[in-house]
């Protein structure tokens, strides 16, 4: 028997939340991820907003194993590694814009594991944080960077669920 399961955008922050960097409200005072990595203090705090999740679709399970699949930043696709069957429905890639100092570099730090839950009890999990950012990023011109991100996601023990789960994305002036 197949159970089927929606994978919903797990994202990372809230807008009713507010702008935040690394879960400090860009608004406080002293703002301590406003400076490089020579100390130096940015004109301008680094902010981040969150255009999209990563939405995994609709699929089935077709074995009680673990069931595997990806998102990749490059192309957007998704692909089912191991015990799920594609059932349609949009898939996205997450969307991050990051707006800050022009042409400063900044560092962006995405965790290596986010535990997703669904109302019934099951777990899932992402690993593997890809994104298609170069090897050090840096703020426009404009002062803006815009990414995408994608991640492995592994179903536990054969259970399926509207999966849902929050990634924390950090980033600083580098």
């Amino acid at each position: 028997m197949a159970i089927v399961m929606a994978l919903p955008a797990p994202i990372a922050a809230s807008p009713a939340a507010g702008p935040q960097v690394s879960g400090v409200p860009v608004d406080a005072p002293e703002c301590r991820l406003c400076a490089d990595a020579f100390g130096e203090k940015a004109e301008t705090p680094l902010r981040i907003e969150i255009r999209s999740g990563l939405t995994f679709g609709r699929m089935a399970l077709v074995s009680e194993a673990d069931g595997r699949a990806a998102i990749k930043p490059e192309n957007g696709g998704m692909r089912q590694e191991e015990g799920l069957v594609d059932l349609g429905g949009m898939v996205f890639t997450g969307e991050v814009i990051i707006t800050g100092e022009p042409h400063k570099p900044v560092r962006v730090d995405l965790p290596s594991e986010v535990r997703l839950r669904a109302p019934g009890g099951a777990e899932a999990r992402l690993t593997e944080f890809t994104t298609d950012l170069p090897p050090v990023p840096r703020l426009g011109a404009d002062g803006v960077l815009k990414f995408q991100f994608g991640a492995t996601m592994t179903t536990t023990r054969g259970r399926g669920g509207d999966f849902r789960g929050r990634i924390p994305i950090s980033v600083s002036y580098f």
